[in-house]
């Protein structure tokens, strides 16, 4: 028995040494940490548990029967975060590049399946030079088969993936189906182009960072969704997200010790009274959450909009806000996409949404026309009339034509719609409003500018306030700005029971 014990442990250790020394030593002269090291690193002390460790590829052209890859390029396995199971692989790039083969592909799968199955989260950490060419048709179909389980899983259990280094061609695809991707400055890379292109940037000729790198996909695509300096800062950041979300969609939230706000910021210091200026709507969320502490998504890409994740009485809320401070907070193409998918994705997991509305509505010009604005727009829209989660919305300023309605209003089967007294809900803003209607009357005017403010003030005193649309019932109450927490938080606790409607159909058709 000692002697396959000592086998087995000789085997284990030189398995577990991944591509060899030198590839190691040369990985730690980079500052980069081992695939072994970030899976040590993202789980609780001692808890990871390995499976899959002895299997091995099973090509045998182009010399690679003559060729023994450690674990085939790839660690899988789970282990707990903050105590609660999860499930990951972590491709190991010291091994053939950490190239996805068939039975690479297996291992990934077979993790993935286990997390489906057990309803626990699946961590990808990516590390890749893409398909093992030398398997063919075999390395396209292990792409396939992970794809397939993103799919299938998706809004079943959290999916997320992290980049720590090139993610090219096809392996680009997992990650952007799953929930959220992670990616950190100068280090990781993802981008689709051919095979010269790919050859080049990982032989360090073209500079990935113009082509894919953690800047670019966090500020202009939005592939991703958390921007990281580090890595430890990127596996940092993913045992923040999972403190918000459940282990499955059909699991309990998980809540913590309710906490007041601490910030010393005041509501009339944040929103000034001429709502002409800018604020930023992150002062104002600091005000009304647990502890003052928000953690945002996306927060470099489509600014105009934020969203992510806050507590309120210790429960998990997603929040999605219009921004003033950036482009005063409209709808455009990139913000719609953000927040509807941000929707989707507390809706599938039974986050309470909360949506704060300032905006002059959606954004004109041909450019946004052309770039699809009312497909992308629709999107946001069906997002929210399809939410089944307990749903609260606060007007603060602005909520103007398109705008109002997208942003969760009562028409869209929100749960509890609040505004404060500051509201202006209409068509359009007051003075583009007066141009239209009172044309004529201001142009006949023996004096069209003091005829203008009074048609204006006129027009606000009917239409741009909060009580017209309270006495329709479209607004249920018009509330203090300092009753806005405790409003919020009741709301909620009074929702969180809500009857869901079940569709009778296969499933819905979102504008995409």
């Amino acid at each position: 028995m000692l002697d396959k014990v000592n086998q087995l442990l000789q085997k284990t250790g030189l398995l577990k040494k991944g591509g060899g020394e030198d590839k190691m030593s040369k990985r730690k002269e980079k500052g980069l940490m081992s695939a072994r090291e970030r899976i040590e690193e993202l789980l609780d002390r001692n808890t990871f548990n390995e499976i899959d460790l002895f299997v091995e590829h099973q090509g045998r052209d182009f010399g690679l029967d003559k060729q023994k890859l450690a674990g085939d390029g790839v660690i899988t396995g789970f282990g707990k975060i903050d105590g609660r199971p999860v499930c990951v692989f972590a491709q190991d790039f010291t091994v053939a590049g950490g190239s996805l083969g068939r039975m690479h592909a297996a291992k990934i799968t077979k993790v993935m399946d286990i997390a489906s199955n057990m309803g626990i989260p699946v961590i990808g950490i990516n590390d890749s030079g893409g398909a093992r060419i030398q398997e063919g048709v075999d390395s396209l179909a292990g792409y396939g088969e992970i794809f397939y389980r993103n799919t299938i899983n998706s809004g079943k259990i959290p999916q997320i993936s992290v980049i720590m280094g090139p993610c090219a061609g096809g392996a680009v695809y997992s990650p952007a189906i799953t929930d959220f991707v992670f990616m950190v400055n100068k280090l990781s890379k993802m981008f689709i182009t051919g095979p010269k292109v790919i050859e080049s940037v990982l032989n360090e000729k073209i500079d990935p960072e113009s082509l894919g790198g953690a800047r670019v996909h966090n500020e202009i695509t939005g592939n991703a969704h958390f921007f990281a300096e580090s890595e430890k800062e990127a596996l940092s950041q993913i045992k923040e997200l999972l403190s918000f979300i459940p282990s499955a969609w059909n699991k309990p939230l998980p809540e913590k010790k309710p906490k007041n706000p601490k910030t010393k910021k005041k509501i009339e210091d944040v929103i000034p009274e001429d709502t002409k200026l800018s604020y930023d709507i992150r002062d104002l969320i600091e005000i009304l959450v647990d502890d003052s502490y928000f953690f945002e998504v996306q927060k470099l890409f489509a600014p105009n909009v934020t969203v992510g994740f806050a507590r309120m009485d210790g429960k998990p809320v997603g929040i999605i806000a219009n921004n003033p401070k950036f482009l005063a907070g409209v709808l455009d193409v990139d913000s719609s996409d953000k927040a509807a998918r941000f929707v989707r994705f507390c809706d599938s997991f039974g986050i309470p949404i909360l949506t704060l509305v300032d905006l002059p509505g959606y954004l004109p010009g041909i450019d946004q026309e052309h770039y699809g604005v009312i497909r992308h727009g629709a999107k946001l829209l069906f997002a929210y009339s399809e939410a089944t989660v307990p749903t609260v919305t606060v007007i603060i300023r602005k909520a103007y034509g398109g705008g109002y309605i997208a942003m969760a209003s009562k028409h869209l089967r929100t749960d509890f719609v609040y505004a404060w007294p500051t509201a202006e809900i209409a068509v359009m803003g007051p003075e583009g409003a007066c141009n239209i209607i009172f044309a004529k009357e201001i142009a006949e005017s023996k004096d069209p500018e003091a005829t203008k403010q009074a048609k204006i003030a006129e027009y606000k005193d009917k239409y741009s306030n909060p009580y017209n649309a309270a006495s329709k019932a479209y607004v249920d109450a018009v509330i203090t700005p300092e009753q806005t927490r405790e409003m919020i938080i009741t709301s909620f606790d009074v929702a969180k029971d809500k009857q869901i409607v079940i569709k009778q159909h296969k499933h819905d058709s979102i504008p995409l």
